[in-house]
Protein backbone atom coordinates (compact mmCIF):
# COMPACT_ATOMS: atom_id res chain seq x y z
CA UNK A 1 0.00 0.00 0.00
CA UNK A 2 2.95 2.35 0.41
CA UNK A 3 3.35 2.92 -3.36
CA UNK A 4 -0.38 3.65 -3.60
CA UNK A 5 -0.16 6.15 -0.75
CA UNK A 6 2.83 7.79 -2.42
CA UNK A 7 0.89 8.08 -5.69
CA UNK A 8 -2.16 9.57 -3.96
CA UNK A 9 -0.62 11.99 -1.45
CA UNK A 10 2.99 12.24 -2.59
CA UNK A 11 4.57 10.45 0.36
CA UNK A 12 4.66 6.96 1.79
CA UNK A 13 5.40 8.11 5.35
CA UNK A 14 3.48 10.04 7.97
CA UNK A 15 -0.15 10.78 8.72
CA UNK A 16 -1.25 11.42 5.14
CA UNK A 17 0.05 8.05 3.99
CA UNK A 18 -1.50 6.38 7.02
CA UNK A 19 -4.93 7.84 6.27
CA UNK A 20 -4.83 6.59 2.67
CA UNK A 21 -3.77 3.08 3.68
CA UNK A 22 -6.30 2.87 6.52
CA UNK A 23 -9.17 3.98 4.28
CA UNK A 24 -8.25 1.47 1.59
CA UNK A 25 -7.74 -1.31 4.14
CA UNK A 26 -10.96 -0.58 6.01
CA UNK A 27 -13.35 0.00 3.10
CA UNK A 28 -13.94 -3.66 2.14
CA UNK A 29 -14.13 -4.68 5.79
CA UNK A 30 -16.73 -2.03 6.66
CA UNK A 31 -18.67 -2.81 3.49
CA UNK A 32 -18.85 -6.48 4.43
CA UNK A 33 -20.04 -5.58 7.94
CA UNK A 34 -22.83 -3.39 6.53
CA UNK A 35 -23.85 -6.07 4.04
CA UNK A 36 -24.11 -8.76 6.71
CA UNK A 37 -26.09 -6.41 8.97
CA UNK A 38 -28.57 -5.61 6.21
CA UNK A 39 -28.96 -9.31 5.37
CA UNK A 40 -30.11 -9.96 8.94
CA UNK A 41 -33.35 -8.06 8.31
CA UNK A 42 -36.32 -10.40 8.07
CA UNK A 43 -37.34 -10.69 4.40
CA UNK A 44 -40.98 -10.63 5.49
CA UNK A 45 -40.60 -7.05 6.73
CA UNK A 46 -39.21 -5.99 3.36
CA UNK A 47 -41.94 -7.88 1.52
CA UNK A 48 -44.62 -6.19 3.64
CA UNK A 49 -43.20 -2.77 2.82
CA UNK A 50 -43.14 -3.63 -0.88
CA UNK A 51 -46.73 -4.92 -0.70
CA UNK A 52 -47.80 -1.53 0.68
CA UNK A 53 -46.22 0.16 -2.34
CA UNK A 54 -43.26 1.66 -0.53
CA UNK A 55 -40.58 2.94 -2.94
CA UNK A 56 -37.14 1.32 -2.72
CA UNK A 57 -35.51 4.46 -1.33
CA UNK A 58 -38.00 4.52 1.57
CA UNK A 59 -37.52 0.79 2.15
CA UNK A 60 -33.82 1.43 2.64
CA UNK A 61 -34.22 4.48 4.91
CA UNK A 62 -37.37 3.52 6.82
CA UNK A 63 -37.11 -0.29 6.98
CA UNK A 64 -33.63 -1.66 6.37
CA UNK A 65 -31.60 0.87 8.35
CA UNK A 66 -33.85 0.95 11.46
CA UNK A 67 -34.28 -2.83 11.50
CA UNK A 68 -30.55 -3.48 11.16
CA UNK A 69 -29.43 -0.66 13.49
CA UNK A 70 -28.19 -2.93 16.36
CA UNK A 71 -26.19 -5.09 13.96
CA UNK A 72 -24.82 -1.98 12.23
CA UNK A 73 -23.67 -0.61 15.59
CA UNK A 74 -21.99 -3.90 16.50
CA UNK A 75 -20.30 -3.91 13.09
CA UNK A 76 -19.17 -0.31 13.58
CA UNK A 77 -17.61 -1.19 16.93
CA UNK A 78 -15.84 -4.23 15.49
CA UNK A 79 -14.62 -2.16 12.54
CA UNK A 80 -13.43 0.62 14.85
CA UNK A 81 -11.47 -1.83 16.98
CA UNK A 82 -9.92 -3.37 13.87
CA UNK A 83 -8.98 0.05 12.48
CA UNK A 84 -7.53 0.95 15.89
CA UNK A 85 -5.27 -2.08 15.54
CA UNK A 86 -4.33 -1.03 12.03
CA UNK A 87 -3.52 2.49 13.21
CA UNK A 88 -1.29 1.14 15.97
CA UNK A 89 0.61 -0.80 13.31
CA UNK A 90 0.78 2.37 11.22
CA UNK A 91 3.28 3.69 13.76
CA UNK A 92 5.89 1.78 11.77
CA UNK A 93 5.50 4.26 8.89
CA UNK A 94 5.38 7.31 11.13
CA UNK A 95 1.60 7.39 11.45
CA UNK A 96 1.70 8.68 15.00
CA UNK A 97 -0.25 7.53 18.01
CA UNK A 98 0.48 4.74 20.46
CA UNK A 99 2.06 2.59 17.76
CA UNK A 100 4.70 5.18 17.01
CA UNK A 101 5.34 5.79 20.70
CA UNK A 102 5.76 2.05 21.26
CA UNK A 103 8.19 1.74 18.36
CA UNK A 104 10.17 4.97 18.79
CA UNK A 105 10.40 5.17 22.56
CA UNK A 106 10.00 1.50 23.45
CA UNK A 107 11.28 -0.87 20.81
CA UNK A 108 14.08 1.22 19.31
CA UNK A 109 15.39 2.28 22.74
CA UNK A 110 14.97 -1.20 24.30
CA UNK A 111 12.47 0.03 26.91
CA UNK A 112 10.01 -2.80 27.39
CA UNK A 113 8.03 -0.88 30.02
CA UNK A 114 6.99 1.74 27.43
CA UNK A 115 5.89 -0.99 25.04
CA UNK A 116 3.80 -2.61 27.78
CA UNK A 117 2.21 0.71 28.74
CA UNK A 118 1.20 1.24 25.11
CA UNK A 119 -0.20 -2.29 24.91
CA UNK A 120 -2.18 -1.85 28.14
CA UNK A 121 -3.53 1.53 26.98
CA UNK A 122 -4.58 -0.02 23.68
CA UNK A 123 -6.38 -2.85 25.48
CA UNK A 124 -8.13 -0.35 27.77
CA UNK A 125 -9.20 1.71 24.76
CA UNK A 126 -10.56 -1.38 23.03
CA UNK A 127 -12.49 -2.41 26.15
CA UNK A 128 -13.99 1.08 26.49
CA UNK A 129 -15.08 1.03 22.84
CA UNK A 130 -16.61 -2.43 23.28
CA UNK A 131 -18.52 -1.40 26.41
CA UNK A 132 -19.78 1.81 24.81
CA UNK A 133 -20.96 -0.18 21.79
CA UNK A 134 -22.73 -2.69 24.02
CA UNK A 135 -24.55 0.09 25.89
CA UNK A 136 -25.66 1.73 22.64
CA UNK A 137 -26.87 -1.59 21.22
CA UNK A 138 -28.89 -2.31 24.36
CA UNK A 139 -30.58 1.08 24.08
CA UNK A 140 -31.36 0.78 20.38
CA UNK A 141 -32.34 -2.89 20.09
CA UNK A 142 -36.10 -3.20 20.31
CA UNK A 143 -35.82 -6.97 20.78
CA UNK A 144 -34.15 -6.57 24.18
CA UNK A 145 -36.59 -6.00 27.02
CA UNK A 146 -35.37 -3.41 29.45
Amino acid sequence: MLPVAKAVVGTSLGNKAMIVTLVIAAAPYVTRMVESSIKEVDPGVIEAAQAMGTPNSKIVTKVLVPESRPALIVGAVISTVTILGYSAMAGTIGGGGLGQIAITWGYQKYKDDIIWVCVVLTVILVQLLQELGTVIVRRTDKRITK
